[in-house]
């Protein structure tokens, strides 16, 4: 379903911030959004903008691509489906003027011979309370099982299971592991989110550092992929963040839209055979010196 500009509930606005927040920590731009949805650019800048809803197979997609557990996004979206249809609006609002009037069903206006298979039979009319309060019922039973799912996902996260999960992976062994989907000269090019060569106890951040304008680099080293790449958070538009391996191949990406000077943007991965010699330099917009570093 969607809105317009003029009709964004606050559920609307909760869900738009939670989806840019995946977006941001998938690292995709809006076009690279769009090349692995069946979504296009200008779709998603309105989803993350909170300018329409998505379609709930949209959030599952980015629900995929960020690594989340679809349970809290998925009661976001029911809620903003919910409030955006104007569903639990209108049954309020129906309930009071019902309650206040003494208001009674409408006539049937094509008799019996219009009466649906779905439809109330004749011999048990409701009145229009007992039909209102159904309606304000059933939506408020959505909502209860919304905010429910939200409660047990977060107790999911925080609780025993989760517990259990950061204790597997703080057991699994450095090695490379064949989950990943290439190693060495084949991951060249690729990109690492969807190599499986960013994952939990798969790859070590073998360098940070913050340049005079404030921007923030990192260089990623994966020992399962034998790869690394470059990532930036808080560039500006048209900053360029470049990773060169030791060999003199190198990686680089570009900040294209807000979405990615929000959130992390990153290089796709250059084969190395360790950490080592790495360098990475960021060429700001609009030119001026570029600020190159390099891992001992």
């Amino acid at each position: 379903m969607s809105g317009t500009e003029a009709h964004r509930p606050v559920e609307g606005a909760r869900l738009a911030a939670a989806l840019r927040e995946l977006r941001g920590r998938t690292g995709l731009s809006l076009a690279a959004l769009a090349t692995k949805t069946a979504y296009s650019k200008s779709s998603w800048e309105r989803y993350l903008n909170g300018k329409s809803l998505p379609p709930r197979e949209a959030v599952e997609a980015l629900c995929r691509l960020a690594g989340e557990r679809g349970g809290r996004v998925a009661a976001l979206w029911e809620l903003a489906d919910a409030a955006w249809s104007g569903r639990g609006r209108s049954a309020e609002r129906a309930s009071e003027e019902d309650v206040r009037e003494g208001a009674a069903p409408p006539p049937d206006e094509g008799g019996d011979a219009a009466q649906r298979p779905e439809d109330v039979p004749r011999s048990a009319p409701p009145s229009g309370v007992r039909r209102v309060t159904l309606v304000v019922g059933v939506a408020l039973a959505l909502a209860a099982a919304a905010v429910l799912v939200v409660v047990l996902e977060w107790r999911a996260g925080t609780g025993g299971a989760g517990r259990q999960a950061n204790t597997a992976v703080s057991s699994a062994p450095s090695a490379p592991s064949a989950r990943t989907g290439c190693h060495g000269a084949a991951c060249d090019g690729q990109d690492p989110l969807f190599m499986l060569c960013g994952g939990e106890g798969l790859v070590t951040t073998v360098l940070r550092r913050t340049t005079t304008g404030g921007r923030h680099l990192q260089v990623r080293y994966s020992k399962a992929c034998g790869a690394a790449w470059g990532r930036l958070r808080g560039g500006r538009i048209g900053d360029r963040l470049e990773l060169r391996a030791p060999d003199g191949r190198s990686q680089n990406t570009r900040v294209t839209d807000r979405f990615d000077a929000d959130g992390y943007v990153f290089t796709p991965m250059a084969a190395a055979p360790g950490p080592e010699k790495l360098r990475v330099c960021l060429r700001p917009a609009g030119g001026g010196p570029a600020e190159c570093f390099r891992t001992s």
